[in-house]
């Protein structure tokens, strides 16, 4: 059985080196006792080829075939079902883990039992290399999740009892394009808690100037998710105020959008 089983879940990617590149990121880690699944949510021959390629390479490869495109969470979960390893850790499928992203991960989560996940700092980066930072908060809090997911999701570490307990990620309606908000929201509930540590230990694939709006229809699910969730945060009434943050996002202009953007993520 191996220590860490990372999950990955890849649907007819864009960019087919950078598959590859994320891939590599992990068979090239510090920290080698891995299983790597990675479910592949109906995606075309060619990436296909890609993948069994890889498997043929490395044993530590699982893949995973789904027969219909079903999503990221239910793809993730046909993952958790199989996964062997005490800990999850996640990974997108165009982005990059640094070398020693999992040796850090483990070693905190081992070190320090009172925390059930950990995540890191980002490195925003796009076709002409690194362009920003994003820093997440140290030690988060039930009241924080009022003003967004507080854990970057790809570069998670978590124990599996943990993700267990909460029956994996919610596939439904409310939760496309936040299941991991979603997630770490339930186990906060649960009495779980998680750590960011400061460190850049992995880089996220975005483009500075090609910022996208997200569809106005994933913002009216994450005003009803923010609504259910909150409440088992125990964060109503307090909570009202913050449950139209998605839908007012989503009234803003894109350029204005850009520009907070830039200004939050652009300098270290």
């Amino acid at each position: 059985m191996k220590k860490i089983s990372v999950i990955m879940g890849v649907y007819n990617p864009k960019d087919k080196n950078m598959l590859k590149k994320s891939i590599e990121s992990i068979l090239q880690q510090t920290y080698q006792n891995i299983e790597f699944i990675i479910c592949n949510d109906n995606s075309n021959n060619e990436i296909k080829e890609i993948l069994n390629n890889f498997k043929k390479k490395d044993d530590r490869i699982i893949i995973i075939n789904n027969k219909d495109n079903l999503g990221l969470a239910a793809s993730l979960n046909n993952c958790l079902k199989i996964a062997t390893g005490e800990y999850i850790a996640r990974q997108d499928d165009d982005d990059i883990s640094k070398e020693n992203r999992l040796e850090e991960e483990i070693e905190f989560l081992e070190k320090n039992t009172e925390y059930d996940f950990v995540g890191c700092n980002l490195e925003l980066f796009n076709s002409d290399g690194i362009w920003g930072y994003r820093k997440h908060n140290e030690k988060p809090v039930k009241k924080d999740f009022l003003y967004g997911n507080q854990f970057p999701h790809p570069a998670m570490l978590l124990t599996k009892k943990c993700i267990d307990d909460v029956n994996g990620y919610k596939v439904k309606k409310i939760t496309r394009r936040t299941e991991d908000y979603d997630l770490f929201m339930r186990l906060y509930a649960k009495g779980y808690k998680g750590y960011n540590l400061q460190k850049y230990l992995y880089q996220y694939n975005e483009d500075m100037y090609g910022y996208k709006k997200r569809k106005f229809r994933y913002r009216i699910d994450e005003f009803f998710l923010r609504i259910e969730d909150f409440r088992e945060l125990e964060l109503m009434p307090r909570g009202i105020i913050y449950i139209f943050k998605p839908l007012i996002s989503g009234i803003i202009p894109k350029k204005i959008l850009k520009k907070i953007n830039l200004m939050r993520y652009k300098e270290e």
